[in-house]
């Protein structure tokens, strides 16, 4: 009997390192697809629709203002601390957003995975992608703010690397990526997990200079200011702040070390979900 040949054969991860980009590749009409039906989801059934994402940092902005710089006397070196504030939330909302959306990947999709194959990670993969437009129209605030303090007279300007920020962005969504793959993996067995990691999130938030220059907590409480410098969010944080409004201090070795770690957690992340994606739906 003349053997058949088939176009594509659905088979077995080969080995733990088989990544398998090439087969993301041959699915990107599928990628955007999501990609679409995140974004159109997302305000089917808002009133206020894209305001949401403008009034979320524009909130916390004002209240860390007021805590951090009036109550606490948090220094911000002549940068306004609403404007300084809404910088470091304006890329620690798009990391945070990237890490709860895929950290319930295979929860969220369990129907779909269930059903139709195709490569999992373009779930994580569309949701990473979709959340820039959020990051985008917050970022568009942040520029509109940045414009009315100069036009009010305030020393501000840009650093001269300011060409360099879109790999600030692109390092915060890939560790969102790689920790929300991570998370979703141990989901489908630790159900524990979906409650605390908001509350982590917020924890990590404190962690990651958000609302704060690094250089305070090294002088202040420099005992635990390793929770700090060893965090790559803090770097990213901080460095977004430099690019933006020249103002904090960044090492070419913590830069680095965030690199490295990023890519770390990234291919960590692709490794654990791709092993997942084969047993989770006799756990789910």
């Amino acid at each position: 009997m003349k053997s058949e040949k088939w176009l594509f054969e659905i088979t077995p991860k080969s080995g733990l390192l088989d990544l398998k980009l090439k087969e993301v590749w041959r699915y990107r009409d599928l990628l955007m697809l999501f990609v679409r039906r995140d974004v159109i989801t997302l305000y089917k059934q808002t009133i206020l629709g894209p305001l949401w994402y403008v009034i979320q940092p524009l909130f916390t902005s004002v209240i860390f203002t007021i805590i951090f710089n009036k109550i606490a006397g948090i220094e911000t070196g002549g940068i306004p601390p609403f404007l300084f504030n809404l910088a470091g939330i304006t890329i620690w909302n798009y990391f945070k957003e990237c890490l709860t959306a895929t950290s319930d990947t295979f929860k969220k999709n369990e129907a779909i995975f269930g059903k139709v194959y195709f490569p999992r990670i373009i779930i994580p993969l569309s949701l990473v992608i979709s959340n820039l437009l959020k990051y985008a129209i917050q970022f568009g605030i942040f520029i509109a703010f940045y414009i009315y303090y100069v036009l009010k007279g305030a020393v501000i300007a840009p650093n001269s690397y300011l060409l360099l920020y879109p790999l600030l962005v692109i390092c915060m969504g890939v560790l969102g990526l790689g920790l929300g793959m991570v998370i979703s993996s141990m989901v489908t067995k630790y159900r524990d997990l979906t409650f605390l990691v908001s509350f982590g999130i917020q924890l990590l938030m404190y962690m990651s200079a958000v609302m704060y220059p690094i250089a305070i907590i090294k002088e202040n409480i420099s005992d635990y200011s390793w929770l700090v410098t060893y965090n790559p969010l803090a770097y990213l944080i901080e460095s977004s702040r430099l690019l933006l409004l020249d103002f904090g201090e960044v090492n070419i070795e913590g830069l680095i070390y965030t690199g490295v770690v990023s890519i770390s957690i990234l291919f960590l992340g692709i490794v654990v979900f791709n092993r997942t994606e084969k047993t989770f739906i006799d756990t789910i």
